[in-house]
């Protein structure tokens, strides 16, 4: 190692070090010691170039430990990203700073996913690694490989425990993602003391087992080793790589090897000791010699050329294939779907009762003609769900051309991997899995809206309509939960219109994600339903009165009840106005003179259906108004007894109006 090499990695320690202690919170053990191999990478082996962050061919690093996050501030700032100061490393955890405790998306130039829950990162790198393989088999020609990166991502003993590493990495040693290259810094050191403790498997048979090359580099500070083990893994063309690097948490510090040092301050005495202990001679903190800042300035403009050379193959791509010119800014218009608000094509349906997981398969085949960079898949549930994309390929290790993605009954890491391919960027992906199992996805939906990103989760089987699967399989507390995340759009449409409407706002949106919750029963079709949907509630069967007798609000399936229910009350004189509310989040995003037009306050005798629990509707339905909700779990039976058996038939409703009439 280069004394200047020896200089730069130990003003990664020590920045980071220094950043932990000035907040007194964060963990300095991971920075420490994986110093050496982020350099290593980041120096000699990526391609990135600090002066353009978004650069669609760049090397994509994700640090799944995002505990460590002073590491990716120490580099960013280093290599000049987005003018990261030392005045931003030393307000690190603190409020509106640029470093906040885990490193978030589209907060910190340079951070190309939030990561905090351990093993995430993992699969998210799992997703770009396949948008790069797409987007490379739609694009590359002979002599212009336009997209041509490496995917690398870097954690620890905790992210190799938590079972999403292990759902990722299985499906991508099945699809053979050769330039995705993992670095496990392997300290076996975890909160509660040794790994050994709840960890000793073989980690690297495990991956061999997944399919994937696997490297061992002995001394996680010898810069040499890393770099030999990262030019390995780059020469293997049929595999994904995870090297171990065995390294020391905490090195260089008195708590070097001590489980203390991951989650807690050195605290001051230990941080000057390892500043000795390294040879750093400067004392103050947030020091680095001219020298080093050199160095890493040297490195960046050296990676600005790589650019450059791109940007001049990809101009000369551009002349020789127009045709793929238009195609490539057609997959990267995010904008791309907005015309389709008057596109009487992409809003025609049959009018006839359909489930609504029909309609939206439907609406899926017609979507992925006008979106070229649409792709997605389910949990191994794409006859049921209705997802599949019609004459596009199956996406595999023998056609990354493939639209269809297969994940296997992997329902976290899928959603994980929904989020790369967003992150990558290029693509409008969908996943896709039974509504029941949102349990399953929620921590990855939630990364989702954390990030701001346009991913569609397109759940089915909504309701006790699933029927004879029983109670295992029918949703009641889902629609609440996922209701209740901020930035996430829930749409549970009525009928085609609607579904159509879930779509569109689903295509069209850029920083929120969104739920498709879909029937697996047939629904009718409205006459009253319309684009309104798109206000996420909506009068779909109006009173005659300016001021109706009451209000019956319901999403979904219930919607036909509300109806039915409407022309009973008529029979007694009784003039009631439907509204049809698929997505209360769109609903509450409105005016306040629009929601009064749809639920004025002077009408208190309000009743909501919904064959879900009533958490979330109480802000509608009020002090005197009802519900026809479920109260518990369902059974297992034909969904028609068990809409009567939770009482779900025309004649409740009605009951419940006249009840607070």
């Amino acid at each position: 190692m280069s004394n200047i090499d020896t200089l730069s990695v130990n003003a990664i320690r020590v920045l980071s070090a220094d950043a932990v202690q000035k907040a007194n919170s964060g963990h300095p053990g991971l920075p420490l010691g994986s110093a050496a191999m982020a350099y290593e990478l980041w120096a000699k082996h990526m391609n990135h170039n600090p002066k353009n962050p978004k650069w669609p061919n760049r090397d994509r690093f994700v640090l799944s430990g995002g505990h460590g996050s002073t590491l990716l501030y120490s580099l960013l700032h280093l290599f000049g990203y987005g003018d990261l100061s030392t005045d931003d490393l030393a307000n690190f955890r603190q409020l509106n700073s640029l470093t906040p405790g885990h490193p978030e998306y589209g907060h910190t130039v340079g951070v190309e996913a939030t990561t905090g829950p351990l093993g995430a990162g993992m699969a998210m790198a799992v997703g770009m690694a396949m948008a790069e393989a797409h987007i490379g088999a739609k694009f590359n020609k002979e002599e212009f490989p336009v997209m041509d990166h490496y995917t690398y991502v870097l954690g620890g003993d905790g992210c190799m425990m938590e079972g999403i590493s292990s759902e990722a990495f299985s499906l991508a040693g099945t699809l053979g993602l050769n330039k995705l290259i993992v670095l496990y810094d392997s300290n076996k050191i975890s909160i509660e003391g040794s790994t050994d403790i709840a960890f000793t498997e073989d980690v690297k048979k495990r991956f061999e087992a997944f399919g994937f090359q696997t490297l061992v580099v002995e001394d996680g500070n010898n810069l040499e080793e890393i770099g030999a083990a990262i030019e390995q893994a780059k020469a293997d063309k049929t595999r994904p790589t995870m090297i171990t690097v065995k390294t020391k948490i905490g090195f260089g510090s008195p708590k070097e090897g001590m489980a203390s040092a991951h989650g807690e301050p050195l605290g001051v005495e230990n941080v000057a000791a390892m500043r000795e202990k390294l040879g750093w001679s400067h004392t103050d903190a947030f020091f680095v010699p001219e020298v080093v800042y050199d160095n890493f300035k040297a490195i960046a403009d050296k990676n600005a050329k790589v650019e450059e050379e791109w940007n001049q193959m990809f101009n000369k791509y551009c002349k020789a294939y127009p045709e793929m010119k238009e195609l490539w800014e057609k997959y990267h218009n995010e904008s791309i779907a907005k015309d389709l608000i008057n596109n009487e094509e992409f809003w025609a349906y049959p009018d006839k009762p359909d489930a609504t997981r029909n309609l939206s398969g439907m609406v899926i085949n017609r979507i992925k003609d006008l979106v070229p960079g649409f792709i997605g898949g389910s949990a191994d549930l794409a006859p049921s769900t209705k997802t599949y994309m019609k004459d596009e390929g199956d996406f595999s290790k023998e056609n990354y051309a493939g639209r269809n993605l297969h994940f296997g009954v992997r329902e976290l890491a899928m959603a994980a991997i929904g989020n790369g391919l967003a992150l990558h960027g290029g693509l409008r992906p969908f996943v896709s899995t039974f509504f029941v199992f949102s349990d399953y996805v929620k921590p990855m939906a939630r990364l989702t809206s954390l990030m701001g990103l346009p991913l569609t989760y397109v759940l089915t089987h909504d309701s006790i309509g699933v029927g004879e699967d029983g109670p295992t399989h029918e949703p009641v507390e889902q629609l609440a939960m996922l209701r209740a995340m901020p930035n996430f759009t829930v749409f549970r449409p009525a009928d085609a219109t609607e579904t159509i409407a879930a779509w569109y706002y689903a295509v069209t949106s850029t920083g929120t994600p969104t739920a498709l919750v879909l029937t697996r029963q047939n629904l009718p079709q409205y006459a009253g339903s319309s684009k309104e949907a798109l206000k996420g509630g909506y009068i779909i069967a109006d009173s005659s009165k300016e001021i109706p007798d009451g209000i019956i609000m319901a999403s979904g399936s219930e919607v036909e009840l509300g109806i039915k229910a409407k022309e009973e009350l008529a029979k007694e004189g009784i003039d009631i106005r439907v509204v049809s509310m698929p997505s209360l989040d769109l609903f509450e995003a409105q005016s306040a003179e629009y929601k009064e037009s749809i639920l004025p306050k002077k009408v208190r005798a309000r009743v909501a259906v919904e064959a879900a629990i009533d958490f979330g509707w109480g802000k509608y339905v009020g002090l005197d108004g009802a519900y026809v909700t479920m109260k518990g779990f369902g059974a297992s039976a034909p969904a028609g007894e068990l809409f009567k058996k939770f009482g779900f038939t025309t004649e409740n409703v009605v009951a419940a109006v006249k009840s607070v009439l």
